[in-house]
């Protein structure tokens, strides 16, 4: 029960690393809020935690506003008192282009979502947190650091994730909030659900990570609640793979 009393927010919290997170507070003590665009994911990851006994609400959000955001934050904080933990979450991908055959609207709509839905859920969260202390999480990728093809707006803003970290940990430090991040590799969620329709290219794709296979996103969630908790108090400022390490080798 590392996070008994504790008040915990997670965006794209309605499938994937968001719901497996969002499960793992709870089942450790947390308040749950269930952030999603999607109302019926959303709810879902509400009703499951509390058939197990856990205490969660679902609220709507969409990430690329910063309204949105800052009242998701303003109504969990009214519900429960309090804001300890916020898992900036959610994003998407970008489709199957090129650079020079990306449509901008993709590129901006990737960029609003993944970027700056980052950057709205640090202020509105920072803000909440600045007489209390805290810790923000944000979920970076590991091409954040490797290229690779037909990801260009992916990589921009989650290379843009990794200093904005940085960043928010070093001027929130002084409020005693500490931002780290967590990079994924491949792990199946509905993000790589394209590439897994295709068997040979699933199995193409495994052999690029260590032991041949991907991740799941409770092996993430795992990460992320231990970097939640006291046990993490002294990381502060640094993006953490989560990858069986891809990003550290070439096969």
């Amino acid at each position: 029960m590392r996070f008994a009393d504790k008040v915990a927010i997670v965006t794209g919290g309605g499938s994937g690393i968001g719901r497996a997170a969002a499960e793992k507070f709870a089942r450790e003590g947390a308040k749950v809020v269930v952030a999603d665009l999607n109302s019926e994911s959303g709810t879902a990851t509400a009703a499951a935690i509390k058939e197990q006994k856990g205490e969660a609400a679902y609220f709507p959000v969409d990430v690329s506003s910063y309204e949105s955001v800052q009242s998701l934050v303003q109504q969990s904080v009214e519900l429960y008192g309090k804001l300890d933990i916020m898992f900036n979450n959610a994003g998407i991908g970008n489709g199957q282009y090129t650079v020079l055959d990306m449509p901008i609207e993709q590129y901006h709509r990737t960029v609003a979502v993944n970027q700056h839905g980052v950057f709205y859920g640090i202020k509105a969260a920072g803000n909440a947190m600045k007489d209390t202390g805290g810790v923000i999480i944000n979920t970076a990728s590991i091409y954040g650091f490797i290229a690779d093809r037909k990801q260009f707006p992916y990589h921009a803003s989650k290379g843009a994730v990794v200093m904005m970290t940085k960043s928010a940990a070093l001027e929130l430090a002084r409020y005693n909030i500490r931002v780290v991040g967590i990079a994924p590799g491949l792990i199946e969620t509905n993000i790589v659900s394209e590439w897994r329709q295709n068997e040979a290219v699933w199995k193409q794709i495994e052999k690029a990570q260590m032991r041949g296979k991907a991740g799941t996103p409770e092996e993430v969630a795992n990460v992320a609640a231990f970097l939640a908790s006291d046990e993490a108090s002294f990381m502060n400022g640094h993006v953490f793979c989560v990858d069986d390490g891809s990003a550290s080798f070439k096969r």
